[in-house]
């Protein structure tokens, strides 16, 4: 899968307006028959949907506008246990004190998610994980938080460093769980980002968000993503609501091989993040498909190269490559490669000597460096004489 680094090598240009979605022709008589729709209607003032694989965007209204994350805010804070526990600098049978600030009857956790944790008690860091994904705990969060960190407010730290590294440049966390607090925010667009990066470096730990209900010291309480139930490729993640940041969902659905994400924020009520958010998913899969064109080292063309022990290059991606296009036209997607003119030994493993672009109906719907996928060292005095020489002419008429 396309790391989240490569957000910033990769330039998908993909049409993000539904008006434009209909100038798609297709190339077989079933997908002619079935030209993509307007993007549906929904009752949040701000959603976004992209596929996991391809980071690409299918649907998006004010992905950028500031909403408060409300309970999203613990995907963060799951995403780095999950770090944690991956580079076992913790474990899930970690015992945890809970202290006063992570106490259930803590005044500010008065009517919302708890998992009922009590002061003084010592809980398993895989119990609260339970507890922060399934029941939502606010006092799970917290005690989470200052386990890794000693307190919250370092807590909260690590989430905005590693919400900068994620590039998620349009939020700002400032507390552990989500509950009202002035001066943080995050969007629809960032959140699909969060996720995204989850799923690709934690899929064992993921796995938890499809656990539908949590029994803790005699206390079943139930997921409150409804998606779970009523959709059969969901598999997560999260809803959250405060009256600032309305009803919010962030769902995840896999069907067919090809991962959809979508993020509502700011709808009216439950029901209507629920079916905005299957609305938006149906949509995904309905019209839409991912392919991999090109795997990790896969060797592409071959790029010349002067003066070396060897006469060219194997030049490919270092990462895979997904797309997702229209259903019916992978026979009209057009690829082209330019190769960098003049690659002199040595060269690198890794270096970039390309471009490959793809295009749609005469628009760019993706961009990959090509990298060298092996070293060619500096070639004999003699290789490097008549190789410069041969340059010097070629550059001359060029």
């Amino acid at each position: 899968m396309i790391s989240t680094r490569l957000l910033c090598q990769y330039t998908f240009s993909f049409p993000r307006i539904c008006g434009v979605f209909l100038m798609f022709t297709t190339g077989t008589l079933w997908a002619a028959q079935v030209p993509i729709p307007s993007i549906p209607l929904t009752n949040a003032s701000s959603f976004i949907l992209i596929d996991a694989q391809s980071n690409q965007i299918l649907a998006e209204q004010n992905a950028d506008q500031h909403i408060p994350p409300a309970s999203l805010t613990k995907i963060m804070v799951s995403y780095l246990l999950a770090r944690e526990l991956s580079q076992q600098s913790v474990h899930v049978d970690d015992k945890v004190l809970i202290s006063r600030h992570a106490w259930a009857q803590r005044d500010i956790f008065r009517g919302s998610s708890l998992m009922f944790l009590e002061a003084g008690k010592k809980v398993t860091l895989g119990e609260l994980h339970l507890g922060l994904v399934v029941s939502s705990g606010n006092d799970a969060s917290v005690a989470i938080a200052e386990h890794l960190a000693t307190s919250e407010e370092n807590f909260v730290h690590l989430m905005n460093q590693e919400a900068q590294r994620l590039g998620m440049s349009e939020t700002l966390f400032v507390n552990a769980h989500g509950l009202p607090s002035t001066g943080q925010y995050t969007t629809a667009r960032d959140m699909a980002l969060l996720v995204r990066a989850y799923i690709s470096h934690f899929p064992d730990t993921y796995r938890l968000y499809r656990e539908k209900s949590y029994t803790y010291n005699g206390i079943r309480q139930l997921n409150r993503n409804r998606l779970l139930w009523d959709a059969k490729y969901v598999d997560g993640v999260k809803t959250g609501y405060t009256s600032s940041a309305g009803y919010c969902l962030v769902a995840s659905a896999k069907k067919n091989g090809m991962r959809l994400i979508s993020v509502v924020m700011n709808s009216r009520d439950e029901r209507s993040r629920v079916r905005d958010s299957w609305r938006l998913l149906s949509y995904g899969f309905r019209y839409y498909q991912t392919i991999q064109l090109y795997s990790p080292a896969q060797s592409m063309t071959y790029s010349k190269v002067w003066k070396g022990e060897k006469p060219e290059v194997a030049v490919g991606p270092l990462d895979s490559l997904f797309i997702t296009i229209p259903k019916g036209r992978r026979n009209d997607i057009e690829e082209k490669i330019t190769l960098t003119s003049y690659a002199e030994a040595p060269i690198e493993e890794g270096v970039v000597l390309g471009q490959w672009h793809a295009t749609l109906d005469d628009e760019e719907i993706a961009r990959m460096p090509l990298h060298a996928l092996n070293s060619i060292p500096t070639g004999s005095l003699w290789a490097r004489l008549r190789d410069g020489l041969m340059l010097f002419i070629h550059r001359l008429f060029d």
